[in-house]
């Protein structure tokens, strides 16, 4: 199985990545082993899809780093940003 997935900081920053091993790829966002993600943690997991081949979930992280996929990803969770979260 492979992941892409969807963080959030305090500050209200995201990021966006793709990883065969979800837990451990959190844990490495939050522990400062990834260059992009090492300052402003912690990264809390917001949204996630699951693809069965490795092609499709990185090729669904560049869609979602899209404009196209982040107005995707706000109006999928819009009721999430609604709250202020």
């Amino acid at each position: 199985m492979w992941y892409t997935y969807f963080l959030q900081n305090k500050y209200g920053k995201w990021y966006t990545g793709a990883t065969g091993d979800l837990q451990k790829r959190i844990l490495e966002h939050n522990s400062g082993e990834t260059r992009s993600t090492k300052y402003g943690g912690p990264w809390k997991l917001i949204y996630c899809e699951i693809c069965i081949n490795k092609k499709d979930a990185f090729a669904r992280e560049k869609y979602l780093k899209s404009g196209m996929g982040k107005r995707y990803l706000k109006n999928r969770l819009k009721f999430f940003f609604a709250k202020g979260f």
